[in-house]
């Protein structure tokens, strides 16, 4: 009798424990098994160079999503980059959305700047106003070269 108990104890643990790693393995990863408290938005940028999935989006220094996919639309030629914001952002349908580089050669991030329009943009909406990333590669080529 009591070596089954001593076994069901140590079961018992081992089963607590194996959750615990699991629940701390989902929410140090960012991972959402059922749902999620965010929603989706598109933008089209001429050049995404540098940004990757995963990266931040953030509003006035604060982070507020991530960068989802980054995509190439075959009919115009451009990045499509789906935002994954948090659901109790609303953003306008005039928010600009800037590719930024954090520091000198830092890893690149989404920079959202909210607009003043009263039209709330809904999941799925495609970010109109975009701003490239600045490519130091060719501003200094442009320089050496004589282009400026």
């Amino acid at each position: 009798m009591k070596k089954s108990s001593v076994e069901m104890g140590v079961g018992i643990f081992v089963l607590i424990g194996l959750l615990c790693v699991g629940y701390l393995t989902i929410k140090l990863g960012k991972m959402e098994l059922i749902g999620g408290n965010h929603y989706f938005l598109n933008a089209r940028f001429d050049s995404a160079t540098g940004l990757k999935s995963g990266a931040a989006v953030e509003i006035a220094g604060v982070q507020v999503g991530q960068v989802d996919a980054v995509t190439l639309d075959q009919e115009r030629q451009v990045a499509v980059v789906k935002l994954k914001i948090e659901n109790h952002i609303e953003l306008t349908d005039d928010v600009i959305a800037s590719v930024k580089t954090a520091g000198l050669i830092g890893d690149k991030y989404i920079k959202l700047t909210p607009g003043g329009s009263d039209e709330i943009l809904k999941p799925g909406d495609m970010i109109i106003e975009t701003e490239s990333a600045i490519d130091l590669e060719e501003l200094i080529s442009k320089y050496v070269f004589g282009g400026v």
